[in-house]
């Protein structure tokens, strides 16, 4: 007689980033058409958790993260499944145990869910703060790149300008970001940002600025000086925003829902806050 047992969902984590751990969670991202690239894996490896499950070949199949922030947060992400293990509970089984993990750090859970995600998420009394939209720009060849020298922009300058727009403090995750060999940090007037390279498109984010008219002309410069094809992800709330972004030739691509389980949820000052990280960095 066959066993009706449904078959327990071993999740792993990581002890370290090998070659082929890293190689195939390369390939769920690929196949999950995301932007992370192995500088971001190696991030959550050294500053966070990954947790993984494997097939009976020992192949990664789904993935998850978790990222401690500030005091008191931490974060979820990279919730991926291999498109042939969907519908199978292995995303589910991954989250969860991201969340036991967060919870027994007694930190306050967030992350930043697509809407299939806010869905599940919600089922475990995760609630939305606030909504932003992935916005994306195709290559355009034909625009020169700025020749004027980088402005050098200290780490600990923007590490405090983004503490007190989020609420905690997360300065080796943007120390790790700004010190890749090929990101620009760039800053106009009272706006500055992080533009660093993705898996499929120059990612800008955390855009940080004192009102949304600077911010709106950063973005525009930006913009205006990259030809390749770029990623930013806006709070819903920015009308002016929202109109640089059409003039530039970015088109809406998906959205997303912050959102937090915990009674401690940081507060800071979400109105300097006109493009995030990134989902997987919050």
């Amino acid at each position: 007689m066959a066993n009706t047992e449904p078959r327990l969902i071993e999740v792993g984590t990581l002890s370290v980033l090998t070659a082929d751990s890293q190689a195939m969670l390369d390939t769920l991202v690929e196949q999950s058409g995301w932007n992370q690239t192995p500088q971001d894996w190696a991030l959550f490896g050294r500053l966070g958790s990954i947790h993984v499950v494997r097939d009976e070949h020992a192949r990664i199949v789904a993935s998850g993260a978790v990222l401690p922030l500030g005091e008191h947060a931490a974060w979820i992400s990279l919730i991926l499944v291999a498109p042939q293990f969907r519908g199978r509970g292995l995303g589910r089984a991954v989250f969860e145990h991201c969340l036991k993990e967060v919870q027994a750090m007694k930190r306050t859970a967030m992350l930043d869910a697509t809407p299939d995600g806010e869905r599940l998420y919600s089922q475990y009394s995760f609630a939305p703060l606030w909504r932003l939209t992935r916005w994306h720009r195709a290559g355009a060849p034909g625009i020169q790149p700025d020749a004027r020298p980088p402005m050098p922009i200290a780490p600990d300058t923007i590490a405090a300008l983004d503490a007190q727009a989020l609420g905690f403090a997360r300065p080796a995750v943007l120390a790790d970001l700004m010190q890749r060999g090929d990101t620009d940090v760039v800053r106009h007037a009272q706006a500055i940002a992080i533009v660093r390279a993705g898996r499929i498109a120059r990612h800008i984010g955390p855009l940080l600025a004192s009102d949304e008219q600077a911010a709106a002309a950063l973005l525009s410069s930006i913009a205006s000086t990259t030809a390749e094809p770029l990623f930013i992800d806006v709070p819903d709330e920015r009308p002016l925003m929202r109109e640089h972004l059409c003039a530039a030739g970015f088109t809406p691509q998906r959205g997303f829902a912050r959102m937090a389980l915990g009674v401690t949820v940081p507060q800071g000052m979400t109105a300097f806050i006109h493009a995030i990280a990134g989902p997987e960095f919050g």
